[in-house]
């Protein structure tokens, strides 16, 4: 498939903060893993992945028709280790963009994944993430000329902010949609 952008929901972690997994969490809206992969399948992600490790068992009963779960056997060390899975995932499927976002994002407009998605014009080079109110958020946007290396320097705590601020990743305005409302605790 040409051109081919790979949906991915980081949902690893176990949650400590918020007192257990996020992949696993649920609001008066629903199950937060199965929004954010429809948010990522109607931007035009396919195939969407969930990067599972704390709870995976029974988050993937939460995946909708169309996702796929991926274990990120390292989950516990960090966010890197989501990331890493990610892109080893998206390498595998011949990814030639990655749509990145975080299962934590509940109130995640699909108007900012539809914004940031609209930056994939098959470029390889391409590398955007939402902001708002000037913080960087989700989702991010990283063409396949980036994969091996971003590869390189993740791990751990470490994910690809770091890359994209280094980078210079282009700024998509999504203030007010929800892109960096990331919910640590209950």
């Amino acid at each position: 498939m040409a051109d081919r952008l790979v949906g991915v929901v980081l949902a690893a972690g176990a949650g400590t903060r918020f007192g257990g997994p996020k992949a696993l969490a649920r609001d008066d809206a629903g199950a937060w893993l199965p929004r954010a992969c429809g948010l990522l399948a109607g931007a035009g992600c396919d195939p969407v992945v969930a990067i599972l490790g704390a709870g995976a068992e029974d988050a993937r009963h939460l995946l909708p028709q169309g996702a796929h779960p991926v274990i990120a056997d390292a989950w516990a060390e960090g966010i890197g280790a989501s990331v890493r899975a990610a892109v080893l995932a998206a390498q595998a499927v011949h990814a030639d963009a990655l749509l990145i976002t975080l299962v934590d994002l509940p109130g995640l407009q699909p108007e900012a994944v539809q914004r940031v998605a609209a930056r994939w014009t098959g470029d390889p080079s391409v590398l955007a993430r939402a902001v708002d109110g000037g913080l960087p958020g989700h989702p991010v946007l990283i063409g396949g000329a980036h994969l091996g290396r971003l590869l390189a320097t993740v791990g751990g705590g470490r994910g690809a902010g770091h890359y994209l601020d280094a980078h210079h990743a282009e700024e998509i305005d999504c203030t007010g949609l929800g892109a960096a409302e990331d919910v640590d605790e209950r």
